[in-house]
């Protein structure tokens, strides 16, 4: 009797020491997990790394510097040029990693030139989502209905479910990212018809292209990001296709005008630098978290 006791407390104090284990290790497996997918405080503002970009990433690079040095977002100071100036920057060497649209065959022939290497990694999302006043009538717009709008053969919203208003069909200048995707997401070849444009007289200069004014007749596009310039209680925000630009619909791919951006470095970038580093991070787990809190698509 007694020899079966001390069995069944041998056997107890077993399972005791396994649970322990158990425990222990599913606690340092966890911590692991965390500390990977959300790295330390690993740089100062000092030793942080240049970063330049387009205009619509801004925010992005915002938050991983604040992120990654512990400073509170208005205090990181980061500057972008916006994307052609960028490139010239990487490969002239005066930033270290920049967040871009994909380079055009003319910023890669001047890479080569330079003797430059690029090594290129997507890291977010964003749509490109089309806009009119907030009192018109149309919901949705087909992509042949936005191709014919901008090529000049629709003119009147009457055309496409309002009333008999002349559309003005505002756009954006050539070098902006925004126009980028519309020229090869949406237009897809077809040619454009002349933007609306004022006249200035300082220095001689014309014809720029005017800026977006929310008339009841008019219809312009940006990329998601740049919502937060518009007043968007004014506005309302087109379905294209019957499909909604939603954050999962964007992600899947089912909201087709999109673009991606990506974290470009040179290629002779050290292993250890502090700026694959930041590379690292922008594309862990914990990197795409900020990605989605700072309004964009994750791309993983």
């Amino acid at each position: 009797m007694n020899q079966n006791k001390n069995i069944i407390n041998i056997l107890l104090i077993i399972i005791m020491i396994l649970v322990v284990i158990g425990c222990v290790v599913s606690y340092l497996y966890f911590v692991e997990v965390e500390e990977e997918e959300k790295p330390n405080i690993i740089f100062n503002l000092e030793n942080y790394p240049k970063v330049d970009g387009a205009i619509a990433t801004l925010r992005i690079a915002e938050e991983f510097k604040s992120a990654l040095t512990g400073e509170k977002i208005e205090d990181v100071n980061i500057v972008h040029t916006k994307t052609e100036n960028a490139y010239e920057n990487l490969i002239n060497k005066k930033v270290d990693l920049i967040l871009v649209t994909y380079p055009t065959e003319k910023e890669i022939v001047k890479a080569q030139e330079a003797g430059i290497e690029l090594e290129i990694f997507p890291i977010a999302k964003d749509a490109l989502v089309f806009f009119t006043n907030k009192d018109n009538k149309v919901e949705n717009l087909t992509i042949n209905q936005i191709q014919d709008i901008y090529s000049g053969k629709i003119t009147n919203w009457q055309n496409v479910g309002e009333e008999n208003i002349p559309i003005i069909a505002y756009q954006r200048p050539n070098t902006s990212d925004s126009q980028k995707v519309m020229l090869t997401s949406v237009m897809q070849g077809i040619k454009m018809k002349a933007p609306e444009t004022q006249n200035i007289d300082i220095w001689q200069l014309s014809n720029l292209i005017t800026d977006y004014t929310n008339t009841q007749g008019a219809l312009g596009y940006c990329l998601n990001y740049y919502k937060i310039l518009y007043d968007t209680e004014q506005l309302k925000f087109l379905t294209v296709n019957d499909i909604e630009p939603t954050y999962d619909n964007v992600k899947t791919g089912l909201y087709g005008l999109q673009t991606e951006y990506y974290a470009i470095i040179r290629k002779e970038e050290p292993e250890n630098s502090n700026t694959r580093k930041l590379l690292n991070a922008m594309l862990s787990n914990y990197g795409q978290s900020i990605i989605k809190e700072a309004g964009y698509v994750q791309v993983n």
